[in-house]
C-alpha cells in the first residue's frame, strides 16, 4: 500500500531522513518509535507530502506521490492524517467538521455525508456531541472526532503522528481504544507514538528509528523482548524502566 525507497530529506544542514526504505502492506499496522528528533514525524508527514523530500520515491497504492495540484489533493483524500493537535474547525459543529471533507472533496450529497458522519461519530463514541463545537469537548473527545473526520473520507491508509501526546492520561486510553478497533478492522495504519502498550497490542510491525535512519524493524514480541541493535536496547531500557 505504501512504499518508500531511498527517501532522503534535509532541513538545512540537518539530514532528517537518511535513505529510508519501508514497505507497508495493505491492512498492516506499522508503529514507528524512537527517541525525539529521530525523524519519526517527518517520515509520517512525508507520506502525504506535508513535507517534501529531495531524493528517493514514495508510492501509495501503486501510484507515485504527486508533487502538487489536483492529483496531490486527490492523494490526500486517500490518506487520512491525525495529528497531536486536533486541527478541528472551531467555528463549525462536530457534525460539520466530519461532513466538510466528503461534501467538498468527494462531492458526497449532504444527507449521505451526515448519515455516514453520525455512524462514525457513534463508532468513536461521541455521536451525542454532534451539535456541539470543538471547544465544548474534552481533548480525548476532540481527538476521536479528528479520527472520525479522517475516516469519513474512506482513506486507503491512516497516518497518526503522536495522536495522544497532547492528552491527559485518562484520555489517552479512549483514543487508543478507537485506534485498536481500527487496526482490528483491517485499516492500513502508520502510527508514530510513545505508547508502547499500543505497539505491543495493535502493531504487526515495530519500526525503530534513530538519527534519521531505520535502525531495525521486527514484530512487537521480537522487538520488545530481543532488540538486536544497541540503540534499541538503550532506548527500551530507558522507557521501560519506569
Amino acid at each position: 500500500m505504501v512504499v518508500l525507497t531511498g527517501v532522503n530529506k534535509h532541513f538545512g544542514d540537518l539530514h532528517v531522513l537518511r535513505d529510508i526504505d519501508l514497505t507497508i502492506d495493505r491492512g498492516e499496522v506499522v508503529v514507528v518509535i524512537g527517541p525525539s528528533g529521530s525523524g519519526k514525524s517527518t517520515l509520517c508527514r512525508t507520506i502525504n507530502r506535508l513535507e517534501t523530500f529531495e531524493t528517493g520515491s514514495i508510492t501509495i497504492d501503486g501510484k507515485p506521490l504527486p508533487g502538487a495540484g489536483r492529483e496531490l489533493a486527490e492523494l490526500r483524500a486517500d490518506v487520512g492524517m491525525v495529528f497531536q493537535s486536533f486541527n478541528l474547525f472551531a467555528h463549525k459543529t462536530i457534525l460539520d467538521n466530519v461532513t466538510l471533507g466528503p461534501t467538498t472533496v468527494r462531492k458526497t450529497p449532504r444527507d449521505a455525508a451526515e448519515a455516514r458522519a453520525m455512524e462514525l461519530l457513534d463508532r468513536v463514541g461521541v455521536a451525542h456531541q454532534a451539535e456541539k463545537f470543538p471547544a465544548q469537548l474534552s481533548g480525548g473527545q476532540q481527538q476521536r472526532v479528528a479520527i472520525a473526520r479522517s475516516l469519513a473520507m474512506d482513506p486507503k491508509v491512516m497516518l497518526f503522528d503522536e495522536p495522544t501526546s497532547a492528552l491527559d492520561p485518562e484520555m489517552i486510553t479512549e483514543v487508543l481504544d478507537v485506534m485498536v478497533g481500527l487496526a482490528t478492522d483491517g485499516m492500513t495504519m502508520v502510527v508514530v507514538t510513545h505508547e508502547m502498550g499500543f505497539a505491543r497490542k495493535a502493531a504487526h510491525r515495530v519500526v525503530f528509528m534513530a538519527d534519521g535512519q531505520i535502525i531495525e524493524e521486527n514484530d512487537p514480541e521480537g522487538f520488545f523482548t530481543a532488540p538486536r541493535s544497541d540503540r534499541a536496547k538503550d532506548f527500551l531500557s530507558k522507557i521501560l524502566a519506569h
